[in-house]
């Protein structure tokens, strides 16, 4: 009866609800910032059962979790992992999670838009930046439809008075067509 009251169907972590109810690297890549290999070496490096839900861990390995990545560095893993390497400000490799990650990924945009830069530019325009295909994809707006040319219009209001006119009903409009 105490395992089930110990479970936690919602766990706080990095400032985020999780499900708790999800195994621990799948519950770990709810985290804005850390991915589903990230979370699954994090839980390694901590000695930490894969196959447990995050709701069945106890506050201290929580903690450990949190106090593993407060200091933008993830001790023990390669920098590949890592979400940012040789930052444009510090120089050095960081792993950023949640509003830090948006903090510094906005930063870079709006100084990418004061330098004029092909990305910025593409980025103050609402474009695609990534080099995507614009010609069918990416159109906002109101849609746009094709448009008849004036020529077209008289002969299609023509077409059922010549009809309605004929006389003698459908088959002599049937003939007229072939």
């Amino acid at each position: 009866m105490s395992e089930q009251q110990q479970f936690k169907y919602i766990v706080r972590l990095f400032g985020q609800d999780v499900d708790g109810t999800m195994k621990v690297p799948y519950a770990l890549a709810m985290v804005k910032g850390i991915g589903y290999n990230t979370a699954r070496a994090i839980a390694s490096k901590l000695g930490l059962d894969k196959d447990r839900r995050l709701g069945e861990l106890s506050d201290e390995d929580i903690k450990k979790i949190e106090n593993y990545l407060t200091d933008k560095k993830i001790p023990e893993l390669p920098t590949w992992l890592y979400n940012r390497r040789r930052d444009y400000e510090e120089g050095v490799d960081l792993h950023l999670v949640t509003s830090d990650l948006i903090f510094y990924v906005r930063n870079d945009i709006e100084r990418e838009k004061k330098i004029r830069s092909w990305r910025g530019v593409r980025h103050s325009l609402g474009l695609k930046v990534r080099g995507q295909r614009t010609r069918t994809t990416g159109r906002t707006g109101t849609t746009v439809g094709v448009r008849r040319s004036k020529a077209a219009q008289p002969q299609a209001q023509a077409q059922p008075k010549a009809q309605s006119s004929g006389g003698g009903g459908s088959s002599g409009g049937g003939q007229a067509k072939k």
